[in-house]
């Protein structure tokens, strides 16, 4: 299956949290999208990685999403070096997509940039067709996705672009909230988290307003890039 877009999550939510409302506008847009989470999460405080599993699939439900793999790194302890890269240019060459979205390029969980690093150096090797791999058997052809761009995660990075998602933070809203165990929940008897608590709820909403005020609409999404964006003229710009 060949890809529009392939969005990288260092864990099981990054996605959804980040830029859950692009992906809804894109599908609605008639893009196909998939998403590959690199670990499920095991370390994570609440719940369990085989809730964080079910969770996911629920949540890729909602999006609408064709696929989501989950390649089962070691949560907290992956790294940047040639296994995990092959593992992660195996995804690429399997989809194929014209655009990779992956974590953001700093935060405060380390695997955030240890992710974003992974997968934008995966992508460049991705391309070099003496750098073989294999899946189920078959050889796989190199492929390099056109453009590469972060999402925003906990730390409020300057976007580069950002996208407008009015009508959108609902399905995000909705996607997120398959994550039960994870967010805010008065009657949860499990540790609390700085994800977990009412505040982070609802700086979901705030955060994307701001943004949205900032290019006059109600809700937008941020991004950074590798490279220059380019238009063909200033009215691209409109």
């Amino acid at each position: 299956m060949k890809l529009d877009i392939l969005v990288f999550g260092a864990h099981p939510d990054d996605v959804e949290l980040s830029c859950g409302a692009t992906i809804a506008k894109e599908i609605s847009l008639g893009k196909k999208i998939g998403i590959v989470d690199l670990t499920r999460g095991e370390l994570g405080t609440r719940g369990s990685a085989e809730l964080r599993d079910e969770e996911a699939a629920d949540a890729a439900e909602i999006l609408g999403v064709a696929i989501r793999e989950n390649l089962r790194m070691r949560d907290g302890f992956f790294v940047n070096d040639e296994k995990h890269q092959l593992e992660v240019i195996k995804m690429i060459r399997k989809y194929r997509p014209e655009i990779v979205i992956c974590n953001a390029i700093d935060d405060r969980h380390i695997d955030h940039g240890k992710g974003s690093k992974l997968v934008s150096d995966s992508c460049f090797l991705s391309g070099l067709r003496k750098i073989e791999t294999e899946l189920e058997g078959d050889k796989q052809e190199q492929w390099r996705p056109k453009l590469v761009y972060h999402y925003i995660q906990w730390k409020n990075i300057t976007p580069d672009f950002v996208v407008d998602v009015t009508g959108f933070m609902d399905k995000k809203v909705e996607s997120l909230m398959a994550y039960k165990s994870q967010f805010y929940d008065p009657n949860s008897t499990e540790p609390v988290t700085p994800i977990a608590t009412k505040n982070f709820k609802e700086s979901i909403l705030y955060r994307a307003a701001d943004l949205g005020r900032l290019i006059n609409t109600e809700y937008a999404e941020g991004f950074t890039v590798e490279r220059y964006l380019a238009v063909n003229s200033l009215a691209d710009l409109i």
